[in-house]
């Protein structure tokens, strides 16, 4: 019997967490540098995108050994940890709280927070010549991870978003913008951990058709927690969206049309995990937590 999807988690949580305080150690650093770096990651993040990684090896194959996997999760979390600490800047979306903490560049200095997003980028590229696979899939994670992450993935969408404020998006911009910002990212992780796991093209095909929707999922889920949710308990300035005039899902569908999509698009992921069978059934739990999440 499967074990619970919050024990699965969790597990997968500790696994990562040890993975980068052994690759990024506390050091004497007069700069402050490491310490930014390492704030930035021990901040209380979910761990989705690693979280990801692991449940998508396991679906290719069961009996994948973990801590093949922990450099991949790794990587992806120090380059979802840069993406944030870049996009609180001032010059970005200028937030004081990032999971109910000081952000990095109010903790720190603002050239140091830049800094420390540039040191988690490219830490997040050494990691993945840091594993144990053939330098084939190496190269492979390595291109995975730089076409979810660059300028035909997250980052082109963070530049539609900032473009976008104070714009009116129609739902297909809107979703574009979203596919690219917080769903290329997903999309490698999941991938990349299919591959860590020897995952054929049909595979790789099915994971990415998940991935696709539960990456949009989780932002139309942000979206409504922005409305629905309290400072406290999403851990940033509820209502930041609306007073930034930012185009989401719920300023364009309402908030009832928005919970319809959210699950719309839940159901398109368990859909396409069909050809699995009980190995993905972490997948699946991952998702029904994507839309059901409360912070």
């Amino acid at each position: 019997m499967p074990q619970p999807f919050t024990h699965f988690a969790q597990e997968c949580r500790a696994r990562v967490d040890s993975a980068l305080d052994l690759y990024l150690p506390l050091a004497d650093d007069p700069t402050q540098l490491r310490a930014a770096m390492r704030y930035s990651l021990f901040n209380g993040g979910k761990r989705v995108r690693p979280i990801l990684a692991y449940a998508a090896a396991l679906a290719v194959r069961p009996d994948t050994r973990l801590a093949l996997i922990d450099p991949v999760a790794a990587a992806l979390e120090c380059l979802h940890s840069y993406s944030l600490v870049h996009d609180d800047l001032p010059a970005m979306d200028d937030d004081d709280l990032r999971r109910g903490k000081p952000t990095c560049h109010i903790a720190f200095t603002e050239a140091t927070a830049i800094l420390a997003g540039d040191g988690l980028q490219t830490l997040a590229f050494e990691l993945l010549t840091k594993t144990d696979f053939s330098p084939a899939i190496q190269i492979n994670l390595i291109r995975q991870l730089a076409k979810g992450s660059g300028a035909d993935g997250m980052v082109l969408g963070q530049a539609i978003d900032l473009a976008a404020v104070d714009h009116q998006l129609d739902l297909q911009q809107l979703e574009t913008m979203h596919r690219h910002k917080t769903g290329a990212l997903i999309r490698a992780s999941v991938a990349m951990g299919a591959i860590s796991a020897g995952a054929d093209e049909a595979q790789l095909a099915a994971l990415d058709d998940y991935a696709s929707a539960i990456g949009l999922a989780f932002q139309v889920q942000d979206d409504i927690l922005d409305v629905t949710g309290d400072t406290a308990t999403i851990g940033k300035q509820q209502g930041a969206d609306i007073a930034r005039n930012k185009p989401t899902y719920v300023s364009l569908l309402g908030l009832d049309a928005a919970k319809a999509k959210a699950d719309e698009l839940h159901r398109h992921a368990l859909g396409a995990l069909v050809s699995f069978g009980e190995s993905a059934t972490p997948l699946r739990q991952l998702a029904s937590y994507i839309v059901e999440r409360s912070n």
